[in-house]
């Protein structure tokens, strides 16, 4: 099984105006008594997008055909900027180093995964990041931002390693930004060739990779 991945993002010029989010898989079962149960069958949702509506000039028709060959199609994965969920804080704002929880230090642990939490008030969600943007990452350890040279980031992965390790109890902190492992979903691309200089593609849908 090919699991191989480029890491370069799909263009930015490209992915404006396209549409999608997060996917999750629920087992609702209705009893005889009218009630219901419900379970979650997937631990993490699984995002997928479509960028198609948003092409339309023969530049990024190039650009598309260009992108998907050198993939080879959905064989090798990509990076993808999701416009409204690519930063640990808010829409707007720039990452802090206090932004997302990473762990607790115990004295020995020096390597904590870069994770993103959602909601706070009743269950939240620990999505965990693998794409970290290269120097995009700030650390803070009990609330004091470390230097870059304390830390080392794997922007391939999203495992944050310290050059030691915090004391016990001392909170491990992160702000960064991030794009998500996506490739395509369909080894075609159909253009509408309307025009010489234009061109429609209807759909282009990528999916979040996960393992």
């Amino acid at each position: 099984m090919c699991t191989a991945f480029h890491e370069v993002r799909f263009p930015l010029s490209l992915s404006y105006g396209s549409r999608g989010g997060p996917e999750r898989r629920t087992e609702i079962v209705t009893l005889g008594s009218g009630d219901e149960e419900r379970n979650s069958l997937w631990r993490h949702s699984r995002r997928s997008y479509n960028a198609g509506p948003a092409l339309r000039r023969a530049e990024d028709i190039a650009l598309l055909l260009a992108f998907f060959e050198e993939r080879r199609g959905p064989l090798y994965g990509f990076r993808w900027r999701d416009t409204f969920d690519h930063a640990s804080c808010a829409l707007g704002q720039q990452p802090a180093p206090t932004d997302q929880p990473l762990g607790t230090g115990d004295g020995s642990t020096t390597v904590f995964p870069l994770a993103k939490t959602y909601g706070g008030a009743f269950a939240p969600y620990l999505r965990p990041i693998r794409k970290p943007v290269a120097g995009s990452v700030r650390i803070a350890v009990a609330g004091t931002e470390l230097p870059a040279s304390a830390f080392q980031v794997d922007p391939t992965t999203g495992r944050v390693t310290l050059a030691a390790a915090p004391a016990p109890g001392a909170a491990v902190t992160a702000g960064f930004l991030f794009d998500v492992p996506v490739r395509f979903a369909s080894d075609r691309l159909e253009i509408d060739h309307q025009a010489v200089l234009a061109g429609v593609v209807a759909d282009i849908p990528v999916i979040e990779l996960r393992r």
